[in-house]
């Protein structure tokens, strides 16, 4: 049995029975709890769910995106037949164009957001995530960090800057990582600061646990443990039905045995890894799952 679909749907379950509908700006009300707190041993199981498909390839190219190719640019995405962030993207004139809800005298009032960020940005995320890395030499001084001063209790990789915040079309979620090495492990701790639970979560948790084993393997090291702090799991109400589908097959059917992940063992540069659509050299074997369920994205 996989341990991430058991702990997944605890997760799940604990929103629907105690969670709490608010309003928020995407105009879509979700169910959240506060806070949570997950647990992987990635020598013991590689997470990605069974209950549901994962697109595997569309989550790792999106970390390679990040932290490998460090970039901003949706079409880099879409030359590889990833459509996650077409919706935040930047039009040719320089302006992000969305329907959501903004603050006036006190209460969400649904309007057309036009922002206009300039044409330097067409086609781009803005100022977040792989531009945050590429600016900060991020993942070149954690690697560096590990490599010579594994000790260290200082590794950390934050994709939360406030002087980029206003030229973001969308600040990270998945804003700060904290790395450490210990026994001959690497292990990571990634906080969240909202998190889409039916959409976002099994992607995060899938990505953030190859990008540890990537992270290893070019240091010398082994994977550890993957922690993760969620604020604000929640699940938006149009997206109730999914989960509840989510539920019953995990019930009814079960689930599969995790499948195990893939790494060419030949690969010792981080910027050596194929990011192609193939992913030539980051694979997961024996993935079985119960299909595809059908979820909205709401901006």
């Amino acid at each position: 049995m996989s341990k991430f679909d058991k702990d997944y749907l605890k997760l799940c379950e604990e929103i629907l029975n105690n969670g709490v509908e608010v309003e928020n700006r995407t105009g879509v009300n979700t169910i959240n709890i506060p806070g949570y707190f997950l647990e992987f041993d990635l020598e013991k199981e590689f997470p990605i769910l069974t209950t549901k498909q994962v697109f595997f390839k569309n989550a790792i190219t999106e970390m390679l995106w990040i932290y490998q190719e460090q970039s901003n640019d949706v079409r880099w995405l879409q030359e590889r037949g990833n459509h996650i962030w077409d919706e935040w993207e930047v039009d040719e004139e320089g302006y992000w164009n969305a329907k959501q809800n903004v603050l006036e005298n006190g209460k969400l009032v649904k309007k057309d957001i036009h922002k206009f960020f300039g044409k330097e940005y067409a086609h781009t995320i803005g100022t977040a995530y792989g531009w945050i890395v590429k600016r900060y030499h991020l993942i070149d001084d954690l690697i560096e960090k590990i490599k010579t001063f594994p000790t260290d209790r200082r590794m950390i990789m934050s994709l939360w800057q406030n002087e980029w915040l206003d030229t973001a079309v969308l600040p990270s979620c998945v804003w700060s990582s904290e790395w450490s090495v210990s026994d001959g492990k690497v292990n990571c701790w990634v906080h969240q600061r909202s998190c889409d639970v039916p959409l976002g979560l099994p992607f995060n948790v899938t990505q953030y646990a190859v990008l540890v084993n990537l992270i290893a393997q070019v240091t010398g090291l082994k994977p550890g443990k993957l922690y993760w702090s969620l604020k604000d799991a929640h699940i938006y109400v149009n997206q109730v039905d999914g989960i509840k589908e989510q539920l019953r097959r995990y019930k009814e059917l079960g689930d599969y045995e995790a499948p195990k992940l893939w790494i060419n063992p030949e690969i010792k540069d981080f910027y050596k890894f194929d990011n192609s659509r193939e992913l030539k050299d980051i694979k997961i074997e024996n993935y079985k799952h119960h299909g595809k369920i059908e979820f909205e994205i709401t901006q």
